[in-house]
């Protein structure tokens, strides 16, 4: 919102300029975002948080300045004139003869008087808890005065007659809500506050029907709904240019209802957006005169009877107690008393004092956010000036105590940003499909979700980070790189149990295109080198991949990671079903690592090995296998021979088609032989080399050519 530093000084005497100010406002918790000059004015941008619904106004903000810096707050009184018995002029609207149901001024509940001329009845005094209304006859609709103009519109409003623009100053200036009726236009000259009859029609003020259920609180005449209480007036009773007589509404409203209206008919308004927030009870007949008095100072026209102020409930602010050993031991320091009745006074709370050291505070109407005595200490503290609180270190004896998994945590994380991955953040609630189809356990529902989407916590990071994928691809975003760490749950019975998991997906290219090269799209043996890569940081005896994974991955182009007989990750291209479902065009790449299972293992610690003086002695073998026999049973069948001079085996080239048959393929594997003791001899090399040929005859290879060296 916006606020006029030179309408503030209406109220108080700054004693600094509208920058000062600002940074003052600003230290006390009246955030200022930015102060900028429009057509001459300087103007405030607020960031006010929600709960501070009473400084959403000029004299609100007015209010927190006084306490700033000690100065006096003018009252607001309106001055109007003497109300006459009836109006001067033809006023074609009449009002029924009996009892009616309101009280002059501040009078008892119920009572009413003989001068009394318009009923109000509130039959729904949750809803309603008090309405207050005047009436000013004869007035002239025309525009308003220049500077209620040009105030307007620097606040971002537009100005639209001197009625309508009256009740807007008002709410700028003072903060409550209020509305202009054409009285003429009430039928049978009453306002009934009261429930829609199931299937009513309002047509609002922004020319749409509104069809109204019982829920919905309204302001209604005689005979039908004329306004949606606290959210917007009607359309048939809105003040045009021949509008003669005018009835002005200020009333407190539930918060809770004015919500629920506002939600269930999609509107938000400036009224509901205060009323939904706790208005000021107590303010209603001041901001009713108000809005009379600019009326009659710009459309003219004369008061007709007394002001009508029905009070259905009461709402009468609590008490709460002050001791000075709480403001000692929650904020540090002591404050005199006379300082504490000072910022607490001019905040407009009541203080009674009792035995040394202790208050008992009144809380004003208009700061339903008080509600503790840890409150008061707030307001005390953010008045008092938090520069003025002495700089002291708190407390303390031992030390910072590392998380047994916070280097293993950090090494992750650093390694997955080295890879070129950027770190991603999901929610942690996922709908229950999505919690079976990409998890191994029974879900763990959420008792009240906010929506179906949001029905289970998650039981992988999967489907969290594919949505993320599925944003930036809709967005143009083609070439990406996202990795997530966070906590998986379960249901165990009648508990349930966290994991920590790591999850990964790739898509695009893992190489740009440039003047030199085409580009090089990202596929399986990327992903499944990032994730070695990954692995690599920790202790194991043994790493093995197959193909024993979920069906959310495609087929023939997965692996699951086995460390030392143990399952710790999953990887490959998401099923093309998978894929379809997100409506994602290109081919995306997933991992998800079992980090609880993977921390089992200690870190790798860096380990010097001198490179061998002697030269090393390479060999060849052509072998042809079968489809079925994977690299990794290859590889482990020559790993168990335990050679200690077989420093590697590669596969070379691999070749299907040709004289290949189908359903195999050719392989040529490259071993390196080398010793840190010695030069090795042509009969060692040749021995092993038999050995590793009778371990791949084994798995069903045939020797296609003797072995050669490399």
């Amino acid at each position: 919102m916006r606020i006029i530093p030179a309408w503030l000084r209406e109220f108080v005497d700054v004693p600094a300029d509208d920058r000062q100010l600002a940074e003052a406002l600003t230290s006390a918790g009246i955030a200022v975002e930015s102060v900028q000059e429009e057509n001459g004015s300087m103007v405030y941008e607020m960031d006010l948080t929600t709960n501070r619904v009473d400084a959403m106004n000029h004299y609100g903000v007015a209010r927190e300045a006084s306490a700033i810096y000690g100065v006096e707050l003018k009252k607001v009184g309106p001055e109007l004139p003497k109300q006459t018995a009836r109006p001067s002029g033809p006023c074609v609207w009449r009002a029924p003869l009996g009892k009616t149901s309101f009280t002059d001024d501040d009078s008892d509940v119920g009572a009413a008087t003989a001068t009394a001329s318009f009923p109000i009845v509130i039959e729904d005094p949750q809803g309603c808890a008090r309405y207050t209304a005047r009436i000013v006859a004869n007035v002239n609709i025309g525009p308003s005065p220049g500077h209620i103009v040009r105030r307007l519109e620097l606040l971002g409003s537009r100005s639209i007659n001197n009625v309508a623009d009256a009740t807007n100053y008002e709410l700028n200036e003072l903060g409550h809500p209020t509305h202009a009726f054409d009285l003429d236009l009430l039928e049978g000259g009453t306002i009934v506050v009261r429930r829609a009859r199931e299937g009513e029609v309002l047509k609002t003020l922004d020319g749409l029907d509104r069809t109204l259920t019982g829920d919905d609180l309204v302001i209604a005449d005689a005979k039908k709904p004329v306004a949606l209480a606290g959210v917007m007036g009607g359309f048939d009773t809105m003040i045009t240019e021949r509008t003669k007589n005018v009835l002005i509404e200020s009333a407190w409203f539930d918060p809770a209802t004015v919500r629920s209206m506002a939600k269930r008919h999609g509107m938000h308004t400036d009224a509901s957006h205060r009323f939904e927030r706790g208005a000021d009870y107590g303010i209603t007949p001041l901001a009713c005169d108000r809005v009379a008095e600019l009326i009659l100072h710009s459309a003219g026209g004369e008061l007709h009877g007394e002001r009508i102020d029905v009070i259905a409930r009461s709402l009468e602010g609590s008490a709460i107690p002050l001791r000075s050993a709480e403001i000692r031991r929650n904020l540090g320091i002591d404050i005199a008393e006379d300082e504490i009745e000072g910022i607490l006074g001019r905040l407009g709370f009541g203080l009674t004092r009792g035995r040394a050291g202790e208050f008992r505070i009144q809380v004003p109407s208009w700061r339903l956010d008080v509600e503790r005595e840890i409150d008061l200490l707030e307001e005390l503290a953010r008045i008092y000036g938090y520069n003025r609180f002495p700089n002291t270190l708190p407390a303390f004896s031992g030390a910072v105590v590392e998380l047994p998994d916070e280097p293993k945590n950090a090494r992750v994380r650093q390694t997955m940003l080295a890879l070129g991955y950027d770190e991603a953040i999901s929610l942690s609630f996922i709908p229950e499909q999505e919690a079976r189809t990409f998890g191994e356990a029974e879900p763990l529902m959420v008792a009240n979700p906010l929506s179906e989407e949001s029905a289970c916590m998650r039981t992988s990071l999967l489907p969290g980070l594919l949505n993320l994928v599925a944003y930036n691809l809709n967005r143009g975003t083609a070439n990406m790189r996202l990795f997530e760490a966070g906590e998986v749950f379960e249901k165990l019975g009648n508990r349930h149990d966290e994991r920590r998991h790591l999850a990964f997906a790739a898509s695009g290219d893992a190489v740009p295109k440039n003047v030199h090269a085409a580009a090089q799209p990202y596929t399986f043996f990327h992903m499944k080198g990032d994730l070695e890569e990954l692995l690599s940081a920790f202790e194991h005896q043994s790493l093995y991949f197959d193909s024993l994974v979920p069906g959310y991955f495609h087929p023939g182009r997965a692996a699951r990671a086995v460390m030392d007989g143990e399952m710790v990750a999953c990887l490959g291209q998401l099923h093309p079903e998978q894929a379809a479902a997100r409506k994602l065009r290109q081919e995306v790449y997933i991992a998800e690592v079992m980090l609880d299972r993977l921390y089992r293992r200690p870190l790798r610690e860096p380990r010097y090995q001198p490179i061998s003086k002697f030269p090393a002695v390479e060999r060849d073998f052509s072998f042809l296998f079968d489809d079925g026999i994977t690299f990794e049973r290859i590889r482990s069948a020559v790993a168990e021979l335990r050679i200690p001079e077989l420093q590697s085996c590669v596969p070379a080239e691999i070749y299907r088609g040709g004289n290949v048959g189908a359903g195999k393929y050719s392989v040529l594997l490259r071993a390196t032989f080398q010793s840190q003791q010695r030069t090795l001899r042509d009969d060692e090399v040749a021995q092993w080399s038999a050995r590793i040929i009778a371990a791949l005859e084994s798995l069903g290879g045939v020797l296609r050519a003797l072995p050669s060296a490399g």
